[in-house]
């Protein structure tokens, strides 16, 4: 999965969540910490990391860099969506209690390179997730 089809999705993702209440325009292109950007249903300022997953992982991770990225964001509402083969997950983080962080050999970069290194992650369980149904298929 290069990184053209993941804009495609995230986009797709930005199209639904729109019709259904949001205000969001996608700002995934370029170097960015999320990507999207906008309003929630109920009007707050939000953005909105996404991942999309091949394969099926009981176990959600984010990156703490990243985490720590998106909380140091002020005065916005900060949400992280997952995509993989059984569902879709909205996590709203700033209401989450995080797990201690674990440390994970994740790719070096976004994309999915064969270099791996030891990253610290935080891994969210489904249960702490809103579970949307957007067909992206």
């Amino acid at each position: 999965m290069g990184i053209k089809k993941i804009n495609e999705w995230e986009k797709a993702v930005v199209f639904l969540l729109n019709l259904d209440g949001w205000e969001l325009e996608h700002c995934g292109d370029g170097y960015s910490r999320y990507d999207a950007k906008g309003k929630t249903p109920k009007g707050k300022d939000c953005v909105i990391e996404m991942k999309f997953r091949n394969k099926y992982y009981e176990d959600k991770l984010i990156e703490k860099d990243k985490y720590d990225s998106l909380m140091a964001l002020d005065g916005v509402v900060r949400l992280f969506f997952v995509n993989d083969p059984k569902g879709n997950f909205m996590y709203w983080l700033d209401n989450l209690h995080m797990p201690k962080p674990v440390k994970k050999y994740c790719p070096d970069t976004t994309m999915w390179t064969k270099k791996r290194l030891l990253k610290d992650v935080y891994l969210l369980t489904e249960n702490q997730a809103v579970r949307i149904n957007i067909n992206l298929s």
